[in-house]
């Protein structure tokens, strides 16, 4: 859920016949924002229903649908090269796979409005991994400040003072992790994917249809048939799936395209503020003080960290 846009993502295409008028960004972006903020809601009914790779495979094989669809519209095909598959064979795990899959199960113990929490320290990994990993990427004062406010926001939604009484350690864990894990994909993708000349569409389509590939080999082998079909958790699951992945995927994209990725990603700082109050509202999920109080210490580092410092201006002779 948590996107970043990579140079290996623009493409250039020669001006054609005049562009059709489209749905305003702001409603696209509140439209992408409320999407994004339910799936957490649609990932707890599913699992009331289905085994977390059940879950997480339906979820892929419906948005890979949605992503298939619009590439038959635009007439686009996949990626080609063995080399480029084999590294969005990896991306597709790191970015998809395993992310979903941990969500899923964390979603067995915790409620839906913490799982929407933890995904939002995204840019907090991603910031803490980038030092390392990005040697273009240089810290600012304010970006490490909001690096440790972040985290301690972290400490705040899970009640350290209290020595994290109450708190599923493991369902917080996997939840955490998945976080991690986007970050550590969209590292991998601008290393190794920069630069290949495809489109969003096509690389996010195979991308797509490989982690759904993965997922039902390990569904096949870790799990077994459902003994009835659950209705009210298989529609979840296609909604989370079809809208969730797959619209949510076209319309972060144009969104990119047309604002920029700075803009497009502040959709990230709405997405717990919904998936908290879906939760409470929709599962009647409990909500101590310190969840809303640390989910905005949160957001608030998480912010910070996107701050870039201004370039000089370089004296004209």
């Amino acid at each position: 859920m948590s996107t970043v846009t990579t140079p290996a993502d623009r493409v250039t295409t020669a001006p054609s016949a005049p562009p059709r008028r489209r749905l305003d960004w702001r409603l696209r972006f509140a439209t992408l924002s409320l999407i994004w903020g339910f799936s957490f809601l649609l990932i707890k009914v599913g699992t009331e229903g289905y085994a977390p790779f059940q879950v997480t495979l339906g979820r892929l094989v419906f948005g890979t649908a949605v992503l298939a669809a619009a590439m038959a519209v635009r007439r686009e095909r996949l990626p080609r090269g063995a080399r480029t598959w084999g590294h969005l064979a990896v991306a597709a795990f790191l970015l998809n796979a395993l992310p979903f899959s941990l969500f899923a199960y964390a979603e067995l113990t915790i409620p839906s409005t913490l799982a929407g929490i933890c995904n939002a320290t995204s840019p907090l990994w991603g910031m803490a991994l980038s030092l390392v990993a990005l040697s273009e990427d240089r810290p600012t004062r304010v970006r490490v400040a909001g690096l440790g406010l972040g985290f301690l926001g972290v400490l705040t939604v899970l009640g350290a003072w209290q020595g994290f009484h109450g708190l599923d350690a493991t369902g917080t864990a996997l939840a955490l992790l998945a976080s991690l894990s986007y970050p550590i994909g969209w590292i991998y993708v601008r290393r190794t994917l920069a630069g290949t000349g495809h489109s969003h569409l096509s690389m996010t389509g195979a991308q797509l249809l490989l982690a759904t590939v993965q997922l039902a080999v390990v569904t096949s082998l870790f799990t077994t048939l459902p003994t009835r079909v659950s209705v009210v958790p298989l529609l979840a699951i296609a909604a989370l799936g079809a809208l969730g992945t797959g619209l949510a995927m076209l319309l972060q994209y144009g969104l990119v395209a047309e604002v920029g990725p700075t803009t497009a990603q502040m959709v990230t700082y709405f997405v717990p503020v919904i998936a908290t109050a879906a939760g409470v509202a929709l599962l009647g999920e409990a909500l101590a003080w310190s969840t809303p109080v640390g989910a905005v210490i949160v957001l608030t580092g998480a912010a910070l960290t996107q701050v870039r410092p201004k370039p000089r201006k370089v004296p004209q002779p």
